[in-house]
């Protein structure tokens, strides 16, 4: 039988660990974490979380490989603190998911993603990258 987006959502979450909004603000709060918005352009024009940097999730592999010359700066360090989010947290599963691949050791996905951000009323920045 052929998989789904869910299916996928089902397995990364066996290896990726999710952390809530408000884990999220306390990792900002605290600093020394890399919030990383995998989300696309237009999506991104409702804002973002403040300080985070977008790599939309389709460019994701090019801009953290080491031996890609236009990758990200940002995302050199694999044992740095990321959490990741995308709109709803599934697509941000799926990265972290990658990014652990890919070596990154402290790897997480803000479960219920931008959506749930705004829902809850939390700080939101508006400038572009």
């Amino acid at each position: 039988m052929a998989k789904g987006l869910m299916d996928f959502a089902a397995e990364a979450r066996l290896t990726v660990k999710e952390v809530s909004t408000a884990d999220t603000q306390d990792s900002i709060a605290a600093g020394g974490v890399l919030l990383l918005d995998v989300r696309e352009p237009g999506e991104v024009r409702e804002g973002h979380l403040p300080g985070a940097i977008n790599v939309p999730r389709g460019l994701l592999e090019a801009k953290a490989d080491l031996n890609f010359p236009h990758r990200e700066a940002q995302l050199q360090d694999r044992d740095q603190a990321v959490i990741v989010y995308c709109a709803s947290g599934v697509r941000s599963l799926l990265a972290a998911a990658t990014m652990q691949q890919m070596g990154f050791s402290n790897v997480q996905s803000m479960s219920g993603g931008f959506a749930a951000w705004k829902a809850e009323g939390r700080d939101i920045a508006g400038e572009s990258w």
